[in-house]
Parts: structure tokens; C-alpha cells; sequence
């Protein structure tokens, strides 16, 4: 460690170079990793909300909620906790010049995924919505009546409520019989017990018994087959990865750079009786030094930009998560290290000071 130390010393442009590096390497990766949480939530925070173990769909729906289509009768919450009705559409609203996309869930108001207001009040009448917080965002406000894409209902927004987005769009809490009007108009009364799901709460999937033509389908898996979840998230991952190869990749060479300059004088060290071991130790000690000022300072540059990016950015950082690729990129950073120290273990003492 001290002569790892007193070369950085020594040497400061030449190794402040390398800790920049591993600094953008490792702010990149950060956030990276919050942009996918914050992705993943917005698919999913509105599951999250039901605090559910699983939902029944029908088996033909390939578990896509819109594709499933089953009657209120059709579960009578055998093995169940407790059980909710749910039925969802998608749609455009507009009030005034703000427009966005948004998901409304048909549900009642008496069972357990009803959302907690944060604003204003429950839906208690016909056409009444509370709508996702996010919507605020978009200019949207209690008392806006929102004209819908495909239908000539108008719906009122009532009140808000956090964390309410489905496949990343603001969700709108609503009744059964609004969403059926908004769905099938005129016909919405011969539909009035047509639902998309339930959503159960148990203490063992395993105990709930459907139909046959029905299945049951636990919170994640449910979760994981919302479109584009998975593949958003898998291509994310990936490139965190690459990224632990890059920055392996990239110190491998600046420190391989590095030894084959000081040959000479890792040859001099080893004629003064200096062993390898030693040697190969100094370099490993140093990696990690560079490394761990690289991983801090990234890290910090992070939080700084946390700090002051938009509402709008979806970015959650899980400090969990962070520690773990920290850790991970000082790891890669010591073994792109390893190509260094098989060229120390290699140094003829006598040819390296020409003798």
C-alpha cells in the first residue's frame, strides 16, 4: 500500500485521468440503474398499490390483462383472503389543451384496491374519477372534465392519488358502470357484469380453485408479462453489464500502459531483492485505491443529479442496488488488473536493466 500510495502521489495527472474514467464509468452505471427502477416502477406501481398476491384471468389471455374477459360470477372467492373485481381499458383524455394517455381501472369502491386520495375525494357518483397524481404534472387538475378518445362520456376527476401508473401511462380510478359506459356505450348494460380480472389476496395461491377455463397468475409473474416489462428491463441490464466489461476492459489498459513504462524500475526493485508477491500486491493495492476514489466520486455525481433532474425523468435509485454494482465495479476493475501483474511475474530483473 505505500508505494501504491506514494506512486499516485507522484504521478497525480496520470492516475486523476484514471479515476475520471472509472468515475464516468461508474456515474453511467448508477444511473443506469435508477433509470430502471424508475422505468420498472412505472410500469408496476400500480400493482404495487394492490398489495396482491395474484390475479385470475382467463387462460386464453396469454396474461395480458386487456385480453382477459370473465363475468363477476365467475369467482366466488373460494381460498381467497379477500377478493376485488377489475376492469381496464385504455384511452385518451383531453381537458382544455392537456392531453395524455391514461388507463382506467373499473373497480368498487368497497374492496381492497381502491386507492387512498391524497386529494380532494373518492368517486362517489357516476362519470367521478381520481386520477394518478402524475396527471397533475400534465397540467390536469381537480374539477377538469376529461373527454375521452372513442367515446362521447365525459368523466370528472374528483381527487388524486399516488403511485398510480399501469404500463407507464396515469391510471384513473373509476366504477364499474362508468367504465362500462366509456367501453360500450349505449350497449354498457347488457356488458354490466363483464370484467378483465380478479385480484386475490391469500395466504396460498394454491388454494384458490377457478374454473377450468380460468387461471390463476401470482403478482410477478403477472407483472413481468406486462408488455415491454421484461424486454425494457432485460435491455437495461445489459447494458450495466457491458458496462462492467468496459470498465474492466479499459483499466486493464491504462495500467498494462502503465507497467510496461516502469519495467526498468520494476526490474531494478527486483534485483534489489523485492519479490514479485510484493510487487503484484502494490499494483492490486493501487487498482483498488483508483477504483474505490472512482466508484465514491461516481456516486456522489449521481446524487448530485438526482438532485435537480425533472419530476418527469423516471429515476429511483435503490441504495442496495448501488452498493452492489459499486462493489461489483471495483471487483472487475482488480481483475483488468490481472493482466498487469502476469507482466511484473514475467520481468527478467537482469534484461530489464540491461545487463
Amino acid at each position: 500500500m505505500f508505494l501504491a500510495w506514494n506512486e499516485i502521489k507522484n504521478n497525480k495527472l496520470r492516475f486523476t485521468l484514471i479515476v475520471g474514467v472509472l468515475m464516468l464509468v461508474s456515474y453511467l452505471v448508477f444511473l443506469l440503474s435508477g433509470l430502471a427502477n424508475g422505468l420498472e416502477n412505472m410500469n408496476k406501481a400500480a400493482v404495487d398499490k394492490w398489495k396482491a398476491q395474484g390475479v385470475i384471468l382467463t387462460e386464453e389471455s396469454d396474461f395480458n390483462l386487456p385480453q382477459s374477459s370473465l363475468s363477476l360470477d365467475d369467482y366466488d372467492g373460494e381460498g381467497a383472503v379477500e377478493f376485488a373485481s377489475l376492469a381496464q381499458i385504455s384511452s385518451i383524455a383531453t381537458s382544455g389543451n392537456n392531453k395524455s394517455n391514461v388507463t382506467i381501472f373499473g373497480i368498487d369502491a368497497d374492496e381492497f384496491i381502491m386507492p387512498n386520495v391524497t386529494e380532494g375525494e373518492a368517486f362517489q357518483h357516476a362519470n367521478e374519477v381520481v386520477a394518478g397524481d402524475s396527471l397533475k404534472e400534465d397540467g390536469f387538475k381537480i374539477g377538469d372534465e376529461l373527454r375521452l378518445s372513442s367515446t362521447e362520456e365525459t368523466l370528472t376527476i374528483v381527487g388524486f392519488t399516488d403511485n398510480a401508473k399501469f404500463i407507464a401511462a396515469p391510471v384513473l380510478y373509476t366504477d364499474l358502470q362508468t367504465l362500462h359506459n366509456v367501453r360500450y356505450g349505449e350497449a354498457a348494460e347488457a356488458y354490466k357484469d363483464q370484467i378483465n380480472a380478479f385480484v386475490i389476496r391469500t395466504d396460498d395461491l394454491a388454494n384458490v380453485n377457478v374454473k377450468k377455463e380460468l387461471q390463476v397468475v401470482d403478482t410477478t409473474t403477472f407483472i413481468e408479462n406486462l408488455p415491454g416489462y421484461s424486454e425494457q428491463n432485460l435491455t437495461l441490464t445489459f447494458m450495466i453489464y457491458f458496462l462492467f466489461v468496459i470498465s474492466a476492459v479499459v483499466l486493464a489498459i491504462f495500467l498494462y500502459v502503465l507497467t510496461i513504462q516502469k519495467i526498468s524500475i520494476f526490474g531494478v526493485m527486483k534485483a534489489q531483492g523485492i519479490s514479485s508477491k510484493y510487487l503484484a500486491g502494490s499494483v492490486i493495492a493501487q487498482t483498488f485505491l483508483l477504483a474505490f476514489a472512482g466508484v465514491i466520486l461516481g456516486f456522489l455525481l449521481t446524487m448530485v443529479t438526482g438532485a435537480f433532474l425533472p419530476d418527469v425523468v423516471p429515476i429511483v435509485f435503490k441504495y442496495l442496488d448501488l452498493l452492489i454494482y459499486g462493489v461489483v465495479l471495483v471487483f472487475v476493475s482488480i481483475l483488468g488488473a490481472l493482466f498487469s501483474i502476469q507482466t511484473i511475474v514475467k520481468i527478467d530483473p537482469l534484461k530489464a536493466i540491461g545487463g
